[in-house]
């Protein structure tokens, strides 16, 4: 049962209530630290592109599933070139974000016409996939080429998204970054983004191992 006291302490509010501006800016302060996934595809023609995500989590192992979200964007109210290049294509790359590329995923980020090419834009150099017509980011120290496997649309409004699921069909690993599969977090050195224009380091960490049940 709540107490007065942690009544008195809690706000409370019901996103009907308030703009999706508002409500955005408290999922994404509130729900953090979130990886960054740096997303490669290409269009019909080849044109490439590069966006970053950070509604971006795992699903499951076995298959190696993996899903990101673009929202509707609020600038021309329609699909970013991200989820239309998967929509006709069924493919991209999943770039995971380092400190050593924090500001040329920056870069990424900025709404641009269609046709600039984001590698271009940025810096970063693509690099030809073993499976996939989309680039892998060469300065990305683990990259996952995907072949989409669904896209959920929950809005197609102001504030909306798709929840874009792709299964992992090819890893591939910085060389030293990984021993018997596990990753090395402090070679990894990835970021995470936090709210606004703030992201963090994954600097400082701590174990605890799950409890284990008693007889």
């Amino acid at each position: 049962m709540t107490t007065n006291v942690e009544e008195q302490h809690m706000g409370s509010f019901d996103p009907e209530n308030y703009s999706h501006s508002d409500i955005y800016k408290l999922m994404v302060g509130a729900i953090v630290p979130r990886p960054i996934a740096l997303v490669s595809t290409v269009d019909e023609n080849g044109i490439r592109n590069l966006a970053p995500f950070s509604y971006f989590t795992a699903v499951c192992s076995s298959p190696p599933t993996l899903l990101f979200c673009p929202a509707v964007r609020a600038s021309t109210q329609g699909r970013k070139d991200t989820l239309r290049n998967v929509l006709s294509t069924e493919e991209f790359v999943v770039n995971v974000v380092s400190w050593d590329i924090a500001s040329q995923m920056n870069v990424t980020s900025a709404e641009v016409a269609f046709e600039v090419d984001e590698f271009e834009l940025s810096g970063l150099t693509p690099v030809a996939s073993a499976v996939v017509r989309a680039p892998r980011v060469a300065e990305s120290p683990i990259q996952m080429e995907c072949k989409l496997r669904n896209v959920v649309t929950i809005s197609e409004q102001v504030g909306g998204a798709s929840i874009v699921i792709g299964e992992i069909i090819r890893f591939h690993v910085r060389e030293g970054l990984m021993n018997e599969f596990k990753i090395d977090p402090d070679k990894f050195n990835a970021i995470g983004r936090m709210g606004g224009p703030t992201y963090i380091r994954t600097l400082d960490r701590f174990e605890m191992e799950r409890p284990k049940l008693r007889n």
